[in-house]
Order: structure tokens, then C-alpha cells, then sequence
């Protein structure tokens, strides 16, 4: 229908000359049909002035700006978790704690029309609108009439009252036309608002702040959490990580004292795991935090704390003797006996100390601790072989016993316990017993004497007899909790919640309960044994498997292929090594001859044949570093250095025949003019495209990192190359100039594809996401498969824009990494595509023994076959039950999270 001819085809509007909020937009929407907008960016204030006018409108189409990159807007799931992780974090980005406590009604209402589905948001990439600043719209009025608008104006209040505005509206069929193809291609490139903006507008409308005396145990790490920066990023915690939180809980309120074996594959993220239970005990007053970590890993803790849970913690530093604060502030102290004076209530502690029985580890004993974690517990065991010392605890086990006892809550993250000797899993769960029977009982427990409850866990023996049932339930007995059977046993008894061991017979049950515990013995369920499903050793160990989690739905399938491979071979390699030069060759046999000789003075010639060669297996540049290290008997302390430096105060002063060798290790690297190693990562970052698909090439050692970085950035001079390294060694490369940059800063860049070639080392490499990086280069190979899966967690994670990623290894021939991997090799394909055909931790054994090494895996593989009890108990659990931590309402003010862990033990 043509408009009346009273109207004019075109007016315009000022705010110099008219009250826009009322004169134009809400009269002409008041009568409107259906509504077509071009906005900018999606806020809390977009309907702000018409929000009565949008209430009876039928249809609203908004799109507006999202900053992305037009691969995070591709089609498919993965693309989809990217893009919706992307946009969270933009709109968190904008919002503010005042604007929601003042508009709550405005965020209702927004929530309300987005729910309502009358109103539809679509967002465009940035390479469709690198910046929606033309705002235009088209009208429909009930009455048949059309107009489009064209101006200036944004959407909020001050927009449209105190911004100086133009607007041009325009009745024509060309005008309205044009306006309206404008709208239907932006339309068409955009994707809907996702429903986690939707629902975090209505959180907000309801949000409400709280004291921590205010909440039940069971709400504390939703509060604190759902706007920590992990959640502000738009990912979180996902599901079977809260399962584990929560299953701490549980055992809290059960037993008084958590003390759980946290056993998860690889890759599923058992640190944030730990983290949050440590900071969930310690926001319930339990006491403070002592976390013990391989010296490697305890920059990774404290920044998976910062970074992700928003929370602070101090690292000791056993060189310099004091505290490292979040931001890498060193807090001076009297001396080691000072590790037991941590300014915050988190502290962090290298195994190493604990290993080599320093001062700090005395010091640690006197002290209580609310929650004692363990990482990487399996490093807890007694000598092996057959020397003297041989089924004594080494000292990490011996630390543990005592101070377990010490601690409320116990927490020991491990490697999948089958893999271990079935004596080192009861040497784990002996010290979660320590201090708190109630996980193997009380003394004469049998389920401390390994060799007789043994055949019942693996099956070969059922137990059918009544009276033998009851002295395997009795100590420790159950919590109501783990199945009808013990919730009647303990009704029965009469026993208390804290009571986990009676010795009155089994006469002295009811006989319905005798009834039913006679059937259960005998009842086999998924081809399980009672005792099978009912042990303590299950009770208290968690372990989740990737396939399983593959197979619900909660990880993605990401296959990766490995190079090089029977396709293609360079002329560098020789098989799937490279070659190397006579050199090298020579080199390498010094290394050898250099840890022979030492063999003759010390105990620590073995560690440093494993070390040199490591190092010289690493890159060229990293061997010639130690070497010339060794000589000046100077250890740079990095992170990934300080069990080394440890090492090294042990060691004598270099004597001539060591000398020899070390000067025969620089003599023969320094000829060497290039690298093979830096060959091969050109070829695949150049003339097999990685640099398109962006990569991350990895090292164990900063030496190599930042050798491959400068000789890149030479080679690559417009490309920027940023090395990601401990603290105060990251930074930016670029056209062969350096530049220091906070390692937020360089992660900030790669997901927003600005820099798409990163070098990092292991020991920074812990809450680095980065899945706009679509490859990965191994430097060198990590004999520990769980670190080498790290790596891959890097680019493999949720919101991966490529089904397939993929990696190269590099290794030189005819030396121990090639053997390694020559194994390795053979089921990293079925690793990668099925997952759990290699343990988290290849044993230094299992390498000086490199002929066994299949064989030993061979044994991994079946024993893990046979592991069936735990999938069957925690499979059903990695989905907690109710709503995720992201909607939550009821929340903890940041400023007094971060004040109760900023209190000192």
C-alpha cells in the first residue's frame, strides 16, 4: 500500500532540533509490525527506549558486530563451541557489576523478549562488517506503510538523549529496498546469539551477591567460580570436572576428611580438577592449601590458578629461598625454615625438595594443612631392583606417610593406577589411610594385606561365605551413601556418620539385612564380583576415561595425524629420524663417555647421562648451553632447571677427565653451522602450508624454544613469532627485532588470530589454549607420553575449527629419542584416533630397557583392558546432576574470594 500523500518521502531528524527518543524511533515502532535493525554491538541497552514499543511488535530481527574472524563463524560443532566460547567472552568483555545492579529491569526485560521468540539476534564475523557503525533499520507498520532509517544514532539512552544524532528516514520503495538488501546479507552471513548469552542475561537479572557464611558447602564453588575468569571467557568447568568437586564434597561431609586418588586419563584435566577442590576446602576454612608438584609444573599450578580460577597462591623458590607472588613479585624470607610461612593460602612446592630431603621438608612436617595435594603421585614409591635399599620408601613416600597424617584432606593425582605395580597403588592408598582409617580400615584390616584381597579385586576369587563378606565390609565400613546394603548395616548398628568400623559380628544385624547381604555376595552384576563394585580401593579412586567421555558427547573426536610419515620423506630424514652429522654423532658419544666418567665419583652420573642427552637430543644450541654450563659449574634456574640445579649442588667439582668430554661435546656442536631440526620445521611451516593453519612448536627446554624462535624470525622476517616462555622470558619476534610481552598479551593475539606461529616451552605451556592453531611441531620428544598429550591438549581442545590437526615429531637418528619413539610410533596413531593404548608415564626403566619397551606396553594395554570397575562406577557420574555452575545466581564478590586466599598460613 503506497504511503499517504501527506507524508513526505524523506525527513530528517537532529538532536539539535528534535527529541529523538520520542519524536522518531518509539512513535514509529508504537504502531509497528515487524522490525529489521542494523545495530552495533549487542548490550543490555538495545531495546533500553522502546522497550514497551518491542512488547508488541510481532517479529524483531536484530544483527549486530562480534569481532570475530570468519573461522570461528565456519559451520560445524566444533566452529559452533568456538564461536558461542568467543562471544560470551565479548559480552563479558562490556558488562558491567554497577549496570546490572542498577538496570536489573532492563536485563529482565531483555531476557524476557529473547525468550519470548519474537525477537531474533544474529552476530557477523569481522570480515563481513569489520565494525557495524552505519546503523539503518526497516519498519512495518501495522497499516501496511514501510520506512528505513539511516543515521548515526546507537541504541543506548545517552545515544538518543545526550549524543548529538542524525537520522534520515526514508519512505521510498528504493530507499526501503536498499536498506532492506543491506540488512538480508549481513543477515545471511550471521549466526544466532547463542543461548549462553541469552541465559547470562538472565543471570544477571537475577544475580544476586552473597557471603560465604550464606551458602551451604555444596553451593560455595558455583559462587565462586561462575564469574572467575574461566566462566568470563565463556568456557568452564566441564562436567566431570565438577563431578570430582562435588565427589570431594561428598567424602567431606561423609567422612569428615576428603582423601581421594585422582586417576583420569590424560588430557581431561585433572590439574583444574585439584585446583578447585584446594580452593573450595580452603574458602570452607579447612585450613590452607600445600600443593607438592614436580618443580616443572609449579609455574603451570599457579598460573592455572591465576588465570583460570581468579585466585592467588605463592610458588616457593628453593634457589632464592622465598615466595614467588601471582605476579611474579619475589616476597623475601629469613631462610628455607620460612616455606612454612606461606603469604597466601596456597602455596606451591617442588617434589624436588621432598626428593633430596632438603631443610624444607622438615619445616613442612611441623605445620597442619587443610588440604594437601599430591601431583603426579606416582613419583611415591618404594626403590626398586635389587640392591640393598631396594622395598624401602624413597623419601617422597616417606614425606607423605607423615604429613597425611597431618592434613584433613588428602588429594593425589597420579597416573591411571593400573598402570603402576598393584604394591605402589596400596602405597598411594596407605597414604590417603594415614591420619583417616576409614579408606583400608583400621589395623588387621585385610584390605591392608595386598596378597590376600588381591585375587577378590581381579575376580579369581568370589567370596560367598557370610562371616568372610562381613570382615572384608566391616573395616572399613561403607558410608550410607555407596548402597542400600550399608545404609542397613548402619542403621542396624546404630552408628554414627564418622564411624567407619565395628567389631560386633554379623549376627548382630537384622535379618532382613543378613538376607540381603547374603544375596548381594553372591550376585554377579556387569560381570562383577560384590567386591569387585564394593571396595575401597574404587571407592576412592577416580578414574575417567577419554573414549568414554568421547562417546557421550562431552570431548570432542579430533584426529590427529602424525609426521612424517610413509607418504612423505624429506631428504633430512632418514627413516622417521633425522639424519645427523658425523658432529653430532660425536658429540653425542662424549655426552655418554662424560657420564661414565662422573659414574666413577657420584650417584648422580645417571641423572646427568639422561640429562645430557636430552639436552643434546633437544636441539643443537640447547646441548652446546649445558655443556658450557657444566663447564663454569653455572646453572640457569629456570623453571624447568631447578631439579637439575638441585642435582648439581651434589656434584663435585668437574675434574679433568670430565673436563675432556665436556670440552669435546662444545668443541664438536660448535662446528656444526646449522640444524636439521629447524630444516624440517621451515619445510612444513612453508612449503606445506602449517603457517596458514597457524602452529605451536613446542621444547622441553628454553634454550631450544628460544633458538628456534630468533632463527625463525631470521628466516621469516614479516612473520611475528612469539615465544612463550616463564616469566619475564616471553615475548615478541619480529623482523628480527625482540620485544618483552606478558604471556596474557600473547595469548590474547592467537585468539585473535594476530599471531598465528607461537614457540613455547613445556613449563609455560599449562592454560595455553590454542585452538586458532591448527598445528604442532615437536622439537624435541618428551619421554613421558602425558607431556607429550599436553602438547597436543594445546590445540586440541573444545572450539578446534579442524577435525583433523596435525603434528610433527622430530628426533635425530641413531640415538635414545629415536628408540623411544621407533615404539611409540607404532601406537600413537591408535592413541590419537581411539585413545588409551599408552600410559601417562613411561618409567626410566622401561627406557634404559628400550628392547622392552613394546612388551612393557604390550602388559599396560591388557591390564588397562581388565580396568572395567572404575568406567562402570564413574561413567554415570560425569554428568552431575542439575544445572551447570554457569547459572548460577546466588555469587561470591571476587574481592572476597581473593581476601580469604590472600591470608598467610
Amino acid at each position: 500500500m503506497p504511503d499517504p500523500p501527506s507524508l513526505p518521502l524523506i525527513s530528517r531528524f537532529s538532536s539539535r532540533q528534535h527529541r529523538l527518543s520520542h519524536v522518531y524511533l518509539k512513535d514509529r515502532l508504537a504502531t509497528a509490525k515487524n522490525y529489521r535493525r542494523i545495530a552495533g554491538y549487542f548490550r543490555s541497552s538495545i531495546f533500553e527506549l522502546v522497550a514497551e514499543e518491542i512488547n508488541s511488535i510481532d517479529k524483531v530481527q536484530i544483527v549486530c558486530n562480534s569481532d570475530l574472524d570468519p573461522r570461528d563463524i565456519a559451520i560445524g560443532q566444533a566452529s559452533r563451541l568456538a564461536r558461542e566460547t568467543a562471544l560470551k567472552e565479548k559480552w563479558n568483555e562490556g558488562a558491567d557489576e554497577i549496570e546490572s545492579l542498577l538496570h536489573r529491569p532492563r536485563y529482565r526485560h531483555l531476557y524476557e523478549l529473547l525468550k519470548s521468540g519474537r525477537v531474533e539476534v544474529r552476530v557477523v564475523s569481522s570480515a563481513d562488517a569489520p565494525f557495524l557503525h552505519g546503523k539503518a533499520g526497516v519498519i512495518e507498520g501495522r497499516d501496511g506503510t514501510s520506512s528505513a532509517f539511516i543515521g548515526s544514532l546507537n541504541e543506548t539512552r545517552e545515544g538518543w538523549k545526550e549524543h548529538y544524532e542524525i537520522v534520515w528516514e526514508d519512505r521510498s520503495p528504493e530507499g526501503i529496498a536498499w536498506v532492506e538488501e543491506e540488512f538480508k546479507h549481513l543477515w545471511r552471513r550471521g549466526v544466532p546469539l547463542p543461548d549462553a548469552i541469552i541465559e547470562e542475561v538472565g543471570r544477571l537479572a537475577r544475580k544476586v551477591e552473597v557471603e560465604l557464611k550464606d551458602l551451604a558447602p555444596a553451593d560455595i564453588a558455583a559462587a565462586a567460580l561462575v564469574e572467575a575468569p574461566l566462566y568470563r571467557r565463556g568456557e568452564e568447568l566441564m562436567p566431570w570436572q565438577r563431578a570430582f568437586v562435588e565427589m570431594f564434597l561428598q567424602h567431606r561431609d561423609n567422612y569428615k576428611d576428603a582423601r581421594l586418588l585422582l586417576a583420569d586419563e590424560v588430557g581431561v584435566g585433572k590439574t583444574l580438577s585439584l585446583a578447585t577442590a584446594a580452593m573450595v576446602g580452603c574458602l570452607l576454612g579447612d585450613g590452607p592449601a600445600l600443593i607438592l608438584t614436580p618443580a616443572t609444573l609449579c609455574k603451570q599450578w599457579q598460573g592455572e590458578l591465576r588465570d583460570k580460577l581468579g585466585i592467588p597462591s605463592a610458588v616457593w623458590l628453593s634457589n632464592k629461598k622465598a615466595w614467588l607472588d601471582p605476579d611474579d613479585h619475589i616476597i623475601q624470607t629469613r631462610g628455607a625454615l620460612d616455606v612454612g610461612k606461606c603469604p597466601y593460602q596456597i602455596g606451591i612446592v617442588s617434589t624436588g625438595l621432598i626428593f633430596h630431603n632438603a631443610p624444607e621438608a622438615k619445616a613442612l612436617l611441623e605445620r597442619r594443612f587443610g588440604t594437601l595435594i599430591l601431583d603426579e603421585a606416582h613419583r611415591a614409591r618404594r626403590a626398586q631392583g635389587v640392591s640393598s635399599k631396594a622395598g624401602e620408601p624413597n623419601n617422597l613416600l616417606s614425606f607423605m606417610r607423615e604429613a597425611a597424617k597431618r592434613a584433613r584432606h588428602v588429594i593425589l593425582g597420579t597416573a591411571t593406577p593400573i598402570q603402576t605395580e598393584v604394591g605402589e597403588l596400596w602405597d598411594l592408598l596407605e597414604i590417603l589411610n594415614s591420619g583417616a582409617s576409614h579408606v583400608l580400615g583400621r589395623d588387621f584390616s585385610r584390605w591392608k594385606q595386598t596378597a590376600d584381597v588381591l585375587p577378590i579385586l581381579t575376580g579369581e576369587k568370589e567370596v560367598r561365605d557370610e562371616v568372610e563378606a562381613w570382615n572384608l565390609i566391616r573395616n572399613p565400613l561403607p558410608a550410607r551413601s555407596e548402597g542400600h546394603l550399608f545404609d542397613h548395616i548402619r542403621s542396624d548398628l546404630q552408628l554414627r556418620k564418622d564411624q567407619h568400623y565395628s567389631d560386633r559380628p554379623v549376627t548382630d544385624l537384622d535379618e532382613f539385612t543378613r538376607s540381603e547381604l547374603r544375596e548381594d555376595i553372591t550376585q554377579r552384576r556387569d560381570s562383577l564380583s560384590f567386591f569387585q563394585r564394593n571396595n575401597p580401593i574404587l571407592r576412592h579412586t577416580v578414574l575417567r576415561k577419554r573414549a568414554t567421555l568421547e562417546e557421550l558427547g562431552l570431548l570432542d573426536k579430533i584426529a590427529v595425524d602424525i609426521w612424517p610419515n610413509d607418504n612423505e620423506m624429506l631428504s633430512v630424514f632418514d627413516g622417521f629420524a633425522l639424519r645427523t652429522s658425523a658432529e653430532f654423532d660425536a658429540a653425542y658419544e662424549a655426552a655418554n663417555a662424560f657420564a661414565a666418567a662422573l659414574a666413577k665419583r657420584t650417584q648422580a652420573a645417571g641423572f646427568m647421562k639422561t640429562m645430557m642427552q636430552s639436552r643434546i637430543c633437544s636441539s643443537i644450541a640447547s646441548g652446546l648451553a649445558t655443556a658450557e654450563k657444566l663447564l663454569k659449574k653455572k646453572i640457569q634456574l629456570d623453571e624447568e632447571d631447578e631439579e637439575a640445579a638441585l642435582l648439581f649442588e651434589r656434584v663435585p667439582q668437574i675434574i679433568d677427565e670430565e673436563r675432556f668430554y665436556l670440552d669435546r661435546i662444545v668443541h664438536f656442536l660448535k662446528q656444526r653451522p646449522t640444524d636439521p631440526k629447524l630444516d624440517a620445521v621451515v619445510h612444513f611451516l612453508t612449503v606445506r602450508g602449517w603457517l596458514d593453519l597457524g602452529c605451536i612448536v613446542f621444547s622441553q627446554y628454553y634454550d631450544t624454544a628460544n633458538w628456534i624462535a630468533k632463527s625463525l624470525t631470521e628466516l621469516l622476517p614479516e612473520e611475528r613469532v612469539a615465544l612463550y616462555a616463564g616469566a619475564g622470558k616471553s615475548g615478541l619476534f619480529y623482523g628480527g627485532e625482540w620485544r618483552s610481552v606478558e604471556r596474557d598479551d600473547i595469548k590474547k593475539a592467537v585468539r585473535d588470530r594476530t599471531i598465528r606461529l607461537v614457540v613455547a616451552t613445556d613449563a609455560a605451556c599449562e592454560g595455553l589454549n590454542l585452538q586458532t592453531l591448527g598445528t604442532l611441531i615437536n622439537i624435541d620428544l618428551p619421554w613421558n607420553p602425558s607431556r607429550l598429550e599436553q602438547r597436543i591438549g594445546r590445540i586440541k581442545r573444545i572450539g578446534q575449527t579442524r577435525d583433523r590437526v596435525d603434528m610433527l615429531n622430530l628426533v635425530y637418528h641413531d640415538t635414545n629419542d629415536e628408540k623411544v619413539y621407533e615404539v611409540l610410533s607404532k601406537r600413537m596413531k591408535d592413541r590419537y584416533d581411539l585413545f588409551g593404548s599408552l600410559p601417562d608415564t613411561i618409567e626410566d626403566d622401561w627406557i634404559d630397557d628400550v628392547e622392552n619397551l613394546e612388551e612393557r606396553l604390550r602388559q599396560f594395554t591388557e591390564r588397562k583392558k581388565r580396568a572395567n570397575a572404575f568406567e562402570i562406577r564413574y561413567a554415570s557420574s560425569v554428568q552431575p546432576d542439575g544445572p551447570g555452575w554457569e547459572q548460577c545466581e546466588r555469587v561470591l564478590a571476587r574481592r572476597d574470594i581473593v581476601g580469604r586466599l590472600s591470608e598467610g598460613w
